[in-house]
């Protein structure tokens, strides 16, 4: 779809029919959106015993500005408050200008565990020689993906334990594979099938698990922004956020909550475009936790008259292959968030993150989380059965 504004006041006050024509969504647009874009036959070739479909909702986050460009953000989710609360935190983080997003280049790590080997000192040696006829042997696997500018270009070697330890000698070999615009998995474990004897050979020992790894610390997205105090609703907001940041820098129990609200906003935008969102959660846990101690992905700092938000967490996704080959519910969402690569969805996931992070802390510093939360959950509730106190 071609750049427009993500900046519509007054979205959600409109009735749906309303919100889908200010998107510019045709017909066959409006009919996915109406069965959720997968049908029996459809998910019966996507997983196992099938029985039918189950539907979440499907909304947009606006006011999203993601590296000087305006996108709207589908999101699919299931708790109230997080597509309005991430909506609000955008149009904040709006008037300092924006997220501004880096990513590193989408490296994914297939892992190839050895096992029963004799010398792993000497092996890791021999496994290092031969670098370059293991990454050629690894090519032969990913034609299509070299021709595109991808496939394998690094290789490491580790010890983790030696003869008369518990585990005997072993060793994990980790293959470097550049995916472009997949999120890579199959690819990654291709690989790592393909080299696991050559490996195993080189190390004298014999091949164990052959697999990729969801902790995708090659493949990281770093999101920065820039609040204006004003906005915010003043200094001590402002104070109180960077307070609450502090907090969960310092206590795990903390941190975990912290850093759930921050997926909120990522996994609602990976389940939309059908991307590994479990993966992509594991990889976030594991990169917090990177130190020994688990920490919060995101920090705030009051910075003179604005607020600087910073967000570091591993993002491997894709725009081709996976679910978008078969749901036309996650392709329609790709195409409304005007992701046209990997890179760029990345980034929106990213910033869905940070600003779901914002909203979560300066709810937190002023009224309480549960103030707008549990209004919107009240409107959730089918009427019939809300009590009377409730609704009056």
């Amino acid at each position: 779809m071609a750049d427009r504004t993500s900046r519509i006041s007054g979205f959600y006050r409109l009735p749906v029919e309303r919100r889908r024509a200010l998107l510019g969504l045709a017909r066959e647009e409006l009919d996915i959106l109406a069965t959720g874009g997968l049908d029996v036959d459809t998910a019966d070739h996507m997983i196992e015993n099938v029985l039918g479909v189950f539907a979440l909702p499907f909304a947009v986050a606006l006011n999203f500005r993601v590296n000087d460009r305006d996108h709207i953000v589908p999101m699919v989710i299931e708790e109230p408050s997080v597509v309005a609360a991430a909506s609000n935190a955008a149009r904040l983080a709006r008037a300092g200008g924006g997220f501004h997003v880096d990513l590193d280049p989408p490296v994914m790590v297939a892992q190839v565990q050895l096992v029963d080997v004799p010398d792993p000192d000497a092996a890791a040696e021999r496994i290092d020689a031969a670098r370059a006829d293991i990454l050629a042997l690894a090519a032969t696997e990913l034609a299509g993906l070299c021709a595109r500018g991808g496939g394998p270009h690094g290789l490491a070697c580790r010890v983790l334990s030696r003869p008369g330890d518990p585990d005997g000698g072993m060793l994990v070999v980790h293959v470097e594979i550049d995916c472009r615009d997949a999120m890579g998995a199959n690819l990654v474990n291709r690989v790592a099938e393909a080299v696991a004897g050559r490996l195993a050979a080189l190390a004298r020992g014999r091949a164990g698990l052959r697999i990729l790894t969801n902790l995708s610390d090659r493949r990281c997205a770093r999101v920065r922004t820039r609040v204006p105090v004003d906005a915010l609703g003043g200094a001590d907001v402002a104070d109180g956020i960077a307070a609450a940041s502090r907090f969960a820098e310092l206590d795990p129990y903390r941190a975990a909550t912290h850093n759930k609200g921050i997926m909120n906003g990522v996994d609602a935008v990976l389940v939309a475009t059908g991307n590994d969102w479990r993966g992509v959660e594991a990889g976030a846990h594991a990169f917090a936790a990177r130190t020994g101690r688990y920490l919060p992905l995101a920090t705030w700092r009051r910075a003179g008259d604005a607020l600087d938000g910073r967000l570091e967490l591993p993002m491997a996704v894709g725009t081709v292959g996976g679910a978008l080959r078969c749901h036309a519910g996650a392709r329609l969402a790709l195409e409304l968030s005007g992701a046209t690569s990997a890179a760029e969805l990345g980034a929106l996931a990213a910033a869905a993150g940070l600003a779901s992070n914002l909203a979560a802390l300066r709810a937190l510093a002023t009224e309480g989380i549960q103030r707008g939360h549990m209004s919107l959950h009240h409107r959730a509730t089918p009427r019939a059965t809300v009590p009377t106190e409730v609704v009056k």
